[in-house]
């Protein structure tokens, strides 16, 4: 099957709004997914980055860099204010160059946002 262009989901979240918290836990998700899906630095094409409004102390992509990616374009955007949503949310998408099959694909949910889409496979 020929390369594809493939979109990777997560999201984790933070006890409190600090840039050290905010970057180990985007380091983190970042990592699972890497390794959950077998994708390296060269197969990501761009990473888009939101985070709810009570996260403010340091952009979620910062935290990204800070692991050697660089290279990649990043983005960072404010997620929707919700009533009744997870608080302290970051959440991301990465778009990768893959042979998966969609239904392959592993995203990854972590700490507070586990439950956001357990419909989804592990």
């Amino acid at each position: 099957m020929p390369s594809s262009i493939r979109a990777v989901r997560g999201a984790t979240t933070v006890e409190a709004d600090r840039p050290d918290l905010i970057t180990e836990r985007v380091v983190e998700l970042l990592e699972t997914i890497l390794a959950r899906n077998g994708l390296t630095e060269e197969e990501i094409i761009s990473i888009l980055f939101t985070a709810t409004e009570d996260i403010v102390s340091i952009f979620p992509a910062t935290a990204a860099r800070s692991i050697g990616l660089g290279a990649v374009p990043l983005i960072c955007a404010r997620e929707l204010s919700i009533v009744g949503s997870v608080p302290r949310c970051i959440r991301v998408m990465l778009h990768v160059e893959s042979d998966r099959d969609r239904r392959e694909i592993h995203h990854v949910y972590l700490e507070g946002a586990k439950g956001l889409r357990d419909d989804l496979p592990a």
